[in-house]
């Protein structure tokens, strides 16, 4: 009975030791999975505020862009105003440059009928001035025929001054000779 009882406190014994290496074994595996507990939540804590640092970064990334997009939408509403200005203007060129093409054309063809009227004024002005120098050699045949008549004046009137000086002393003569005659 105490051999039994022997077994019986050996395998108590026996019992226990593996109960308490169990209960090391537990505790061993409790303490490490109490340290990845722990691990993990601070793992988890640091994900949480890197999450929020994150979310407060992405507040402040939505929040310039959307302000950056309020200012690309300004500038590009700009943009479509002047573009409009822009195209009003080019209509508004348009309509200048084609009355201008047509003012062109206009004055080119001015210009064409001006430049066939000094065409027909030169020809004009080209027989005048052939007439003018057949006039100016009457003019100067004319001159010469003047030089001439004065001369041929000049001469007759000196032989009817001789004439009247002749004439004068003849009668002085004939007045002498009629009172020589009378005496």
């Amino acid at each position: 009975r105490l051999t039994g009882q022997q077994q019986e406190i050996n395998n108590l014994i026996q019992r226990k030791i593996a109960v308490d290496e169990e209960n090391a074994r537990l505790k061993n595996e409790f303490s490490n999975l109490n340290q990845k507990f722990k691990d993990k939540s601070q793992e988890l804590k640091d994900t949480e505020e890197c999450a929020q640092k994150k979310e407060e970064q992405n507040r402040l990334v939505i929040k310039n862009l959307e302000e950056e997009n309020k200012g690309l939408n300004t500038h590009c509403a700009d943009l479509l105003n002047d573009l409009e200005k822009l195209r009003k203007q080019e209509a508004q060129w348009k309509t200048e440059k084609s009355g201008n093409d047509a003012r062109i054309k206009n004055l080119e063809t001015d210009l064409a009928e001006a430049r066939e009227q000094m065409k027909e004024l030169r020809s004009v002005c080209s027989n005048l001035s052939s007439q003018v120098a057949v006039k100016q050699e009457e003019l100067s045949q004319k001159d010469c025929d003047v030089i001439r008549a004065r001369k041929e004046l000049q001469e007759l009137q000196n032989l009817y001054k001789q004439n009247i000086e002749h004439t004068a002393q003849q009668a002085e003569l004939i007045k002498q000779l009629q009172a020589l005659n009378t005496d």
